[in-house]
């Protein structure tokens, strides 16, 4: 499939597949249908990363070898926690999320930048809370360091790393070896914040690329290039750059899909809304690279 691509001809394309099913085995059947050699590693088998055994991802990594399928990053849900909740378990949760990384032989972990108090309820902006980000940050980072990962902060709703600026502010006190810049289309549009001037500010620090849109108006998922997340001009962006990493399909299409569904049962696509819907993405993301 790279050969017929025009821009980003050496990125590879990778995705969260448990949103193709929860069952491991269905994941991996498409993603070999669909020539994709890597997944984001987010849940198995209605099981967490973060929650998996050792047992478990020894069993996982095996799977995986036998499909010839590698894991281009965990999905971990760390930081995804309030920036008032007790932060110790949370440094535990991340360690064993590492353990289950090295299983898995992945270097990249997704991670974020922590839940900021409702603003109304509170009456205190997100920067009122930087200090204890940054010290929750930088314990992480350490530990990164001590294990030899690298933590790819991503850009979400309701965190502190939620628009550009203060992302760039977690990018100039951390980045480096082990701290590094997971950039999300759909999340900053969510967001209101403009994609592009987003990645024009961000774009020294980004080491891979969620692939999701959305529609301004409403915040509402759709395939890439069809909402206001500027996918194609980041991308040729990212072509003059030379990027070469990683570019992971997170669809978040089922309403989507579910609304289009209508004209078409599942026995008439052959495939399940979440396959489908992930079938859809793959397409759009392809249409966009030729």
């Amino acid at each position: 499939m790279s050969q017929d691509r025009k821009i980003l001809k050496n990125c590879v394309i990778t995705g969260f597949a448990d949103e193709i099913d929860a069952n491991v085995d269905k994941q991996l059947t498409l993603l070999k249908q669909l020539g994709i050699s890597h997944l984001e590693f987010r849940s198995g088998e209605g099981i967490n990363v973060a929650d998996y055994t050792q047992e478990q991802a020894k069993e996982l990594k095996q799977k995986l070898d036998a499909c010839g399928i590698s894991v281009s990053a965990i999905g971990s849900p760390i930081g995804k926690i309030g920036i008032e909740d007790d932060f110790a378990p949370h440094l535990e949760k991340l360690s064993h999320v590492m353990d289950i990384a090295e299983i898995l032989d992945a270097k990249y972990i997704r991670m974020f930048s922590f839940f900021m108090p409702d603003k109304e309820k509170c009456g205190k902006k997100p920067e009122a809370y930087r200090e204890e980000v940054f010290a929750r940050m930088e314990a992480m980072v350490e530990l990164a360091a001590e294990r030899g990962f690298v933590l790819l902060h991503e850009n979400e709703k309701d965190i502190y790393g939620d628009i550009a600026p203060r992302c760039l502010e977690l990018m100039e006190r951390f980045y480096g070896e082990h701290f590094k810049c997971t950039f999300d289309f759909a999340n900053f549009v969510q967001c209101g914040q403009d994609p592009l001037a987003a990645y024009e500010l961000l774009a020294p620090y980004v080491e891979y690329i969620h692939i999701k849109d959305a529609l301004a108006e409403n915040g509402m998922v759709v395939p890439a290039g069809e909402g206001d997340g500027r996918i194609r001009e980041v991308f040729a962006k990212l072509e003059q750059a030379g990027y070469t990493g990683y570019l992971s399909l997170e669809p978040h299409l089922t309403d989507f899909v579910g609304l289009q569904g209508l004209e078409k049962s599942v026995e008439q696509r052959g495939r399940t809304d979440g396959e489908y819907a992930f079938c859809q993405a793959h397409e759009a993301l392809v249409g966009l690279l030729v």
